[in-house]
């Protein structure tokens, strides 16, 4: 696990969103759990989550969904389905 991996996983506790962000969420993986924060913290936490760090973002990747949470003040700002990764499931 790389330092980055290490920062964000270190600091789960200091994840959030704004209301806007739950409603992006929740439009963007047709899904409703009833705390999207939570939800996604434990996404993140996942062994299989792939974490990275560009510019001022961390990229966490699990299944075929992807977050992205600002490195300074962690606020979840987008997740979104990967759809490079739903075509190639698709294909097999």
């Amino acid at each position: 696990m790389n330092s980055n991996q290490n920062d964000l996983l270190h600091n789960l506790d200091k994840i959030h969103t704004t209301e806007l962000g739950i409603q992006r969420i929740t439009r963007n993986l047709n899904a409703g759990p009833a705390d999207v924060v939570e939800w996604c913290k434990k996404q993140i936490s996942d062994p299989s989550c792939k974490i990275s760090r560009n510019g001022k973002n961390w990229y966490a990747a699990v299944g075929d969904m992807v977050f992205t949470v600002n490195a300074h003040s962690y606020t979840i700002i987008t997740a979104h389905r990967d759809t490079a990764v739903q075509y190639a499931s698709k294909k097999k």
